[in-house]
């Protein structure tokens, strides 16, 4: 279960170093093999090997003659990339998949629950802001929830 947001720099070669309380149970649970892609709010998503690879199932027997099926496919499967963590607990994010973020020198790796989101620290300092903000008012599933 990875939870909590951590901030990060990218080092010249567009490296990140994974945060030491996830390494360990990364390389027991994968080997440290993730997966990359490239999410719909224009941030990275960090999967396990393992978890990726049912969702990447489930993605391709859907029907590819839905077009938004079909994009939701090319996005996600498309631009997946396998990365290992080295020896150093770093991993390499692929550059067209930095481009696609924008990820700058200072990123933010944001874990949710069996993922993580790779996030442009300002970009994330933005979703942040919108997030307190309920411009649309309180969705409905969250009546009656308290924290």
């Amino acid at each position: 279960m990875f939870r909590g947001g951590t901030p990060i720099s990218l080092d010249n070669k567009g490296r990140l170093a994974v945060p030491a309380k996830y390494r360990e149970g990364l390389m027991s649970f994968c080997a440290g093999r993730l997966v990359v892609t490239a999410d719909p709010s224009r941030c990275l998503l960090v999967y396990p090997q393992p978890v990726w690879e049912p969702l990447e199932q489930k993605l391709n027997s859907l029907s590819s003659f839905n077009p938004q099926i079909r994009g939701l496919q090319r996005l996600l499967i498309g631009n997946a990339c396998d990365v290992d963590m080295d020896g150093a607990g770093r991993i390499l994010v692929p550059p067209l998949l930095r481009q696609f973020a924008g990820l700058s020198k200072d990123v933010v790796l944001v874990g949710q629950g069996a993922k993580f989101e790779l996030w442009d620290e300002e970009k994330w300092n933005l979703q942040m802001d919108n997030a307190l903000a309920f411009k649309d008012g309180i969705p409905a599933e969250l009546d009656g929830f308290s924290l």
